[in-house]
């Protein structure tokens, strides 16, 4: 199973991403998800994968091996042609082995998250499809999610606003968001990698990678239980009809 996030600020970008890429119980196997390319003062982009890891490694080769030449990435004008870039390397492997993943049964899965900035435009986030196609998110939208999603994203939907949550504080969502997937999903856990974008900055230089027992990655996850159950505590308490429950469905029926 796979986890990755990323967030849109109006301060730039949060990626995060787990690191496994099975999770039985006597097989557990850990690979980075997110990779990063950047030319400091002209571009930085950083990409999260998803779903097989051969197909991942494919593509992920083929992209480091086209902008260590000069080429793809190192030389796109926009965040859009970023995405159409990588669109046509996801489409270059699915030439070489789709067919044959299709002859046994195997399904082409592979997405990506890219976001980043290229300079003279404002940062972006990208989510590209297995057909090479991709979206952007927006302010009404600002964060794309790769992967066993659903868990952390309730507190996403709640809690993050383009315009009004700073990228330290959507840092912290993402974490929230890693530890309320972690909590229903055992297949989710650490390394759990988190890099922070500073818009105009085109640089990468705001990484962590949070190891299983990390200190403040426990403090977080035990703060946040402990001010969720405060916060459900103080609710105003429920109201219920004085009525018994036999005459108020009698009462129903007249």
């Amino acid at each position: 199973m796979t986890y990755c996030l990323g967030i849109m600020t109006q301060e730039g970008l949060v990626m995060a991403s787990d690191s496994r890429t099975n999770a039985g119980f006597d097989d557990l196997n850990i690979a980075s998800k997110m990779h990063n390319f950047s030319q400091p003062g002209e571009r930085a982009f950083v990409v999260l994968n998803s779903g097989s890891l051969s197909l991942s490694q494919s593509v992920i080769n083929l992209v480091k091996a086209r902008f260590g030449a000069g080429e793809g990435l190192a030389r796109v004008n926009s965040m859009y042609e970023a995405a159409r870039e990588l669109g046509e390397c996801v489409r270059h492997v699915a030439e070489l082995d789709r067919a044959a993943l299709e002859r046994d049964n195997y399904t082409f899965n592979l997405h990506l998250l890219l976001g980043g900035q290229v300079r003279g435009e404002q940062p972006a986030l990208y989510m590209i499809y297995p057909q090479g196609n991709a979206i952007c998110a927006t302010e009404e939208s600002p964060f794309l999610q790769l992967g066993e999603y659903k868990y952390g994203r309730p507190l996403l939907d709640r809690g993050v606003v383009f315009n009004s949550t700073s990228l330290m504080v959507a840092a912290k969502y993402a974490l929230l968001s890693f530890d309320a997937t972690m909590r229903s999903n055992s297949a989710i856990g650490p390394p759990i990698e988190l890099l922070l974008y500073r818009k105009n900055s085109l640089i990468l230089d705001c990484y962590r990678k949070f190891n299983h027992g990390d200190a403040e990655l426990q403090a977080i996850h035990s703060r946040w239980e402990q001010s969720l159950r405060r916060a459900v505590e103080d609710l105003p308490d429920l109201r219920f009809a004085d009525a018994p429950l036999e005459e108020s469905a009698q009462s129903l029926l007249i």
